[in-house]
């Protein structure tokens, strides 16, 4: 074991939806040794909401800046209780942001709502990734670009979302022609955090990470990277003049985007010359916290959720219809990185505790707990019930933001618990829907690991997607496993380890409690799967042949089962 004074550390950042986490953590194995969050102060939990418009989601990139200083602060003095803690060895720091998040930026890379005549004007703040504005326009550069011979949509499911890069720009365009030509790039969340940390903001040179780039950019090396200006000038030379300002080529995080700037720095306290890596999608990293590897399908489980796989890069990585992207170098560098995903998991639990839950389970304590405790009394299809998880929209594999939430068996004497657990239930389907379609297409998942609050907190939803999915599931040995997914890069760029899966078999691992099917649970929902997927085609698949009279007398006949066999 090392001595105290030799000691080394690497330190993630960790920009989610509604907060900024900065961890720090021993290289030798993980252990964290300091960490803080800073709640985004703007908007409604950090997120910039219009009442007219449910679809809009922005940040205010101000918040991203003052973020850093505050959480690294923070995570430091955290830090400096603990025994052989030192700033100076701090050999590398990572970062992580939501994804896709892009933010128009002046020819300097200032964003344009730090800018007087752009703060109140929303267009001008970040797009986050749960906007859905742009959902025209996803569908018409789904439409171009299925037709162009470059086969752009082979690498993302087939269909271009409302969530991503492109499609956002292109709303902004059409929308709020002021914001969109005082722009003069924009650059994606990830990307103008590292650039900010290096002191390297403008457009030209500012490093570009293949994570954000690849997943939701349309970048490939299959057509030499960005889509080529032809293509995007037929949806707008706006389109073409982004791409002009975006620094080629694309890199994996496990290069560095310079080293710390000397100013930031010296406002958070840290040494300078520290390296930064390149900076990635939070799920992503996420995923490299967890210590994904080949076989290994990490969920990353919060408000919404992401699905990981990784392939050998010496290996033909599968173009897989309704995922979100097959991208080189985008997870572990010198692998294949696929993602598909849930548009919304966690937020639809605290969507029903919050406008449909009685005062009964509200009134005291938690609601979510409440709810639980009532809803585990249940046998599996005891209720009737059957749901969608659709209430914000498909992200796999469907890619359709215009689906919403179902909610099927109803009766007199329906009750919330009952309601509750068949929520949990929907978004378990949803996620073995998305293990069906990678199993389909020849990806091999041999086991799950599970990460985020949920896999956490909540033995009751991690037992249900167990017996749903018929497969163990693990739980990450760390509870931030994205923002050390981003130290474990610090860690590369900082000269720790030489590769990213020597740091992964040293920084992570899981947790000893296992949730295993039960066999009993697991047939029931393999017949209310088939249901879920009746309803699943015919509401999702424009050209699929309604038949779903049979749907309610089923789910009863299941209620009936299960009732008299309690």
């Amino acid at each position: 074991m090392a001595k105290t004074s030799e000691k080394r550390f690497a330190l993630g950042v960790d920009y989610g939806t509604n907060s900024v986490r900065a961890l720090i953590v021993d290289v030798s194995d993980g252990s964290e040794v300091g960490t803080a969050v800073y709640d985004y102060p703007s908007g409604q939990n950090g997120i910039l909401l219009d009442a007219r418009d449910p679809n809009l989601a922005r940040q205010n990139p101000a918040d991203y800046v003052e973020g850093f200083y505050a959480s690294v602060r923070g995570a430091i003095a955290d830090a400096s209780k603990k025994r052989g803690f030192s700033v100076d060895r701090i050999v590398g720091i990572g970062v992580d942001t939501t994804a896709s998040t892009p933010l128009p930026v002046d020819r300097q890379g200032k964003p344009l709502a730090v800018l007087p005549e752009f703060r109140k004007d929303l267009a001008a703040h970040a797009w986050l990734w749960k906007d859905h504005t742009s959902h025209a326009e996803a569908l018409e550069i789904t439409a171009k670009a299925a037709r162009a011979k470059e086969g752009y949509l082979d690498k993302c499911g087939g269909a271009y979302s409302s969530e991503w890069f492109w499609s956002k720009i292109l709303h902004c365009i059409r929308t709020s022609p002021k914001v969109a030509k005082a722009a003069y790039c924009w650059v994606e969340q990830c990307d103008f955090v590292s650039g900010f940390i290096t002191g390297n903001t403008d457009p030209d040179t500012m490093p570009r990470g293949i994570c954000a780039a690849g997943h939701k950019g349309l970048y490939h090396e299959d057509w030499g990277g960005l889509p080529n200006k032809r293509f995007l000038s037929s949806l707008s030379p706006e389109l073409a003049r982004v791409r002009d300002h975006y620094a080629a080529p694309a890199l994996p995080s496990d290069r560095p985007a310079g080293a710390i700037d000397p100013a930031v720095a010296k406002k958070v306290g840290l040494p300078a010359g520290i390296p930064v890596a390149v900076g990635a999608i939070d799920a992503h990293l996420g995923a490299v916290g967890a210590g994904i590897k080949p076989g290994t399908l990490v969920k990353i489980i919060g408000t919404s959720t992401c699905d990981m796989l990784v392939v050998p890069g010496d290996q033909k990585a599968p173009d897989v219809p309704g995922l979100c992207g097959i991208v080189p170098g985008s997870i572990v560098p010198g692998m294949y990185g696929i993602e598909a995903g849930q548009s919304a998991v966690g937020d639809i639990f605290n969507w029903f505790t919050s406008y449909l839950t009685p005062a009964a389970y509200t009134a005291k304590g938690d609601p979510h707990a409440n709810l639980t405790q009532a809803a585990m009394k249940l046998k599996p299809g005891e209720s009737g019930l059957l749901a969608l998880d659709w209430n914000n929209g498909n992200r796999s594999v469907l890619t359709d933001p215009l689906l919403t939430g179902l909610l099927v068996g109803q009766t007199l004497h329906t009750t919330a618990p009952e309601v509750y657990r068949a929520l949990v239930e929907a978004t378990a389907f949803g996620a073995l829907t998305i293990i069906n379609r990678y199993r389909d297409c020849g990806a091999s998942v041999r086991e799950v690991v599970n990460c985020g609050g949920i896999a956490e907190k909540s033995p009751f939803v991690m037992q249900i997607y167990a017996d749903v999915c018929n497969v163990p599931m693990k739980i990450s040995r760390s509870a931030q496993t994205c923002a050390l997914g981003a130290a474990i890069f610090g860690a590369v760029v900082g000269g720790a380890y030489k590769t990213t899966e020597a740091a992964q078999r040293k920084m992570t691992g899981v947790k000893p409690t296992v949730y295993r099917p039960n066999r009993d649970a697991a047939k029931v929902y393999a017949q209310l799967y088939a249901l879920y997927m009746q309803l699943h085609d015919a509401f999702g698949l424009p050209s699929h042949a309604a038949k779903l009279n049979n749907v309610m007398k089923d789910l009863i006949a299941i209620r009936n089962r299960q009732r008299a066999a309690k």
